[in-house]
């Protein structure tokens, strides 16, 4: 009766051990970096005609220019975002 007891208590001291730590695994999964591309503006260079002055075609670029900037900004954030 004493070994059984034994026995017995040396069992339970065994599952009184310390905890088992849990180990996290991290695991790559694939994700979107882009969730929308941004709207190309419309530019005023595109709407000139053929036959249109050098005048028109400096004032169509500097009015393009802000919406240029603009758009350039966008497209750099959305890659700065996948990176």
């Amino acid at each position: 009766m004493k070994y059984l007891l034994l026995a017995a208590l040396l069992l339970l001291t065994a599952c009184a051990g310390a905890p088992r730590t849990v180990q996290e695994v991290k695991v790559p999964v694939y994700r979107s970096c882009v969730a929308a591309a941004p709207a190309r503006p419309t530019f005023a260079t595109r709407t000139l005609a053929p036959d249109a002055s050098a005048g028109e075609k400096v004032l169509a670029l500097a009015r393009d220019l802000p919406a240029h900037l603009k758009y350039e900004a966008q497209l750099e954030a959305v890659i700065a975002g996948c990176l």
